[in-house]
């Protein structure tokens, strides 16, 4: 008697006759004869009574076959047949289809999942291909029923799942501190420390790519201006040294005296050691310059993951107050300023200004005129993005002005918005620590769940039980995830669990990093806030104190639910506000489907990211800003915060300082602004025109429309899914062009 069925996926189930009756009463309805339920239930019954205790679906199907056949049915045996045979062409189908729109380069949502992917190219097909085959196998093999039930029907998303059987992470800080004195081994060569600022630049390029290669998400570098400061010092000690040998002096009194700034200054009317002082000061801000170039051009040009994603990259700087760290930003800046190639806007990496009172924010900071460029290069480039470290959430009390190494007390992002800084299993920083893998609930589908109950307290109440039944289902898939990765040998990632990960280098090569990876975090994420309050009340936070009042409540009560996650297993759960790019259309394509077009739900083609006001709603910067921050606090794992301005922000850094001023008063944690930048790639002209097509200086029509996808920039929207287009046209903009000398 059958007692359990091996089924295609290769989970064992127990056996439902129910199965067998369904399969061939659908067969006889689409004879002429009709049903016959005498004979639907004799052969059903022979068939479980005859079969083994464990038997395939194709051998249960196969039987079926045989009993039809040997009955006087036989027209049902031949629907039966053919139905087999479609069922089989339909699975063989939908894997064809998807290949053959990566074979063609179709433009769709499955080539344009990520827009920093270049899926036409064949490094790219590959990717897609294998991601697209991979992710079946993670639902089939590695995640629970329950898990692989909500991913079916929509209620959750498991980022970069075709990573999954992998077991790699998803993105880390680099103590760059590291690679720069000890060096490391990637691939068959060993990289030597560095000894002079062009050597430090590329091995902190080096040091990203390599590990962009062992990671499925990104890389970044929280203190770039501490870490690099060093080799300016070395590199101005070989220019005084390069002097000796020239002038036949000695300059060695030279080496360590302490120097205000690095300012390049003309040599006239300099004797002695005051002009070859000057002369080395000179030469190193010179390849200091240099060698921020050419970290940018190779962040825009080295590629990972088989050739064919620049590395997804990030730095953090803005609070080293020496005169070496300053040249370091200066020049970054400059360079930034200055563009790449023929004067392109820069991708990568995204740059983070760390504000900070006493350091940086005020007119009488020691790094203030910095920031003032930093601002400037903002107006022009995108980026720097802004990163608070005066919010509340973000201060440690251990942080000292006076300590030369305060940059590990100070939180660090990456990327779209990750954070990582609270820690319950080691030291309270950034440094050495990232993401572990993260999943995201589509709260709007709860909230449309609830829809048709009248009383409104009752639809809320429902809500929130539904909301609480997911919440257990991701934080068990997470930790599900987390047993999976921990099995991972140190040797599987040999820069990131030797040079990088806090603790890994107490590892051998073939210990498992289970020791070591409960530093990281695990994300909750959630999309579609204000959709979710339209679907419950009928209007979304921006437009309705009561909704506020109801989304602060939510997410409040997502971040109750998550430190309870942290005690009952042991992990560094956080709440995520996702940065959702292909994930903003897939939720709404397939809610639609099954509710329907619901007016400022499921009516746009993507949901509005995270706790985001949305992106259509017409509103100022400041009341936008006065929704969104109280978030920030309680989404600990992810945040940011955008002001769309209109006009041509280049000549008005201010409009930036504002946005900064204001994120200060509304203790914001990260922030930037979005603007247009159109470029001729033909002569190089430059405007903020929102829909230029023709270069009015030279009539190309190759221009380059610069715009921020989710929290990084893409040079081409040609590369975007179909949701996040959406969205682009929608956007509205917080600041006019007349509004921009006065936010407040």
């Amino acid at each position: 008697m059958i007692q359990t069925v091996v089924k295609r996926d290769g989970r064992i189930v127990g056996f439902n006759e129910q199965k067998i009756m369904a399969a061939i009463r659908k067969a006889m309805l689409h004879t002429d004869k009709g049903e016959d339920e005498r004979l639907l239930q004799t052969i059903t019954d022979r068939i479980a009574a005859k079969g083994n205790s464990q038997m395939t679906v194709e051998e249960i199907q196969d039987a079926v076959e045989m009993e039809l056949m040997k009955s006087a049915r036989k027209d049902v045996a031949q629907r039966y047949i053919a139905y087999r045979n479609q069922r089989s062409i339909a699975r063989k189908a939908k894997t064809r289809d998807v290949f053959l729109d990566i074979v063609n380069i179709k433009n769709n949502d499955v080539t344009r999942e990520n827009a920093n992917m270049n899926a036409d190219t064949p490094a790219g097909m590959m990717m897609k291909f294998a991601s697209e085959t991979t992710k079946p196998f993670v639902d089939d093999y590695l995640l629970s029923p329950e898990s692989r039930e909500a991913v079916e029907h929509n209620y959750l998303h498991i980022h970069d799942k075709d990573y999954y059987p992998t077991k790699s992470l998803t993105c880390v800080q680099h103590p760059l501190d590291n690679i720069l004195t000890k060096g490391f081994i990637a691939g068959h060569g060993a990289s030597r420390p560095a000894k002079r600022i062009e050597t430090a630049s590329v091995l902190a390029c080096i040091s990203m790519e390599c590990c962009q290669n062992e990671m499925h998400g990104g890389q970044a570098i929280p203190a770039f201006d501490f870490y690099l400061a060093p080799y300016v010092r070395l590199t101005y000690i070989e220019e005084l040294k390069a002097l000796e040998d020239l002038n036949g002096e000695d300059y060695k009194d030279l080496y360590d005296e302490p120097l205000m700034d690095y300012l390049k200054k003309p040599l006239d009317g300099l004797t002695g050691k005051e002009r070859a002082q000057q002369h080395a000061i000179n030469k190193t801000i010179g390849r200091v310059h240099q060698a921020m170039e050419a970290f940018i051009h190779n962040m825009n040009t080295i590629h990972s993951r088989g050739g064919n994603q620049v590395v997804f990259s990030s730095i953090n700087y803005g609070t080293d107050t020496s005169a070496e760290g300053r040249c370091v930003m200066r020049e970054i800046l400059l360079s930034t300023y200055e563009g790449v190639g023929g004067g392109e806007t820069a991708i990568f990496p995204i740059q983070i200004w760390k504000k900070k009172r006493g350091v940086n924010y005020l007119p009488e900071d020691r790094n203030f005129d910095l920031y003032q460029l930093a601002c400037k290069v903002t107006a022009r480039r995108f980026f720097p993005n802004f990163l608070n470290l005066d919010a509340t959430y973000n201060q440690d009390p251990d942080w000292r002005a006076d300590d030369p190494k305060r940059y590990v007390h100070e939180v660090a992002t990456m990327g779209c918005r990750t954070r990582v800084f609270e820690n319950r299993f080691g030291p309270r920083t950034s440094i050495g620590r990232g993401n572990l893998s993260f999943t995201t609930i589509n709260i709007v589908k709860l909230a449309i769940e609830c829809k048709e109950e009248k009383d409104q307290q009752k639809r809320i109440d429902m809500f929130f039980a539904k909301l609480d039944n997911m919440l257990e289902i991701a934080a068990k898939q997470l930790d599900d995830r987390y047993q999976f990765q921990k099995t991972a040998f140190a040797k599987q990632f040999p820069l990131l669990m030797k040079s990088l990960w806090i603790g890994a280098d107490k590892l051998g090569p073939t210990d498992t990093i289970e020791s070591v990876i409960n530093q990281g975090t695990l994300g909750i994420g959630f999309i579609g806030l204000a959709e979710c309050l339209v679907a419950l009340i009928g209007k979304h936070h921006g437009e309705s104190a009561e909704a506020q009042e109801l989304g602060l409540k939510i997410i409040s009560y997502m971040r109750e639910r998550v430190n309870d996650f942290c005690e009952r297993y042991h992990h560094n759960y956080s709440v995520l506000a996702t940065p959702a790019e292909g994930l903003s259309g897939k939720f709404t394509k397939k809610d639609r489907k099954e509710f329907g077009s619901i007016p400022g739900v499921t009516d746009r083609d993507y949901y509005t990211n995270s706790n985001h006001v949305p992106v259509y709603y017409k509103c100022s910067a400041r009341h936008k800003a006065e929704i969104e921050a109280p978030y920030h606090e309680m989404t600990r794992g992810g945040h940011i915060f955008y002001v769309e301005i209109d006009g041509d922000a280049t000549h008005n850094p201010q409009v930036i300082m504002s946005v900064v001023d204001m994120m200060d008063q509304l203790n914001m944690g990260y922030g930037s602004v979005n603007h247009n930048r159109n470029r001729c790639m033909d002569c190089g002209y430059e405007n903020a025109s929102p829909n230029l097509e023709v270069c009015p200086k030279c009539g190309s029509t190759n221009i380059d429309k610069l715009q921020r996808i989710t929290g990084y920039l893409v040079g081409t929207t040609d590369r975007w899914n179909h949701g996040k287009l959406c969205e682009l046209n929608d956007r509205v903009t917080h600041i006019e062009g007349s509004q921009q000398q006065n936010l407040f």
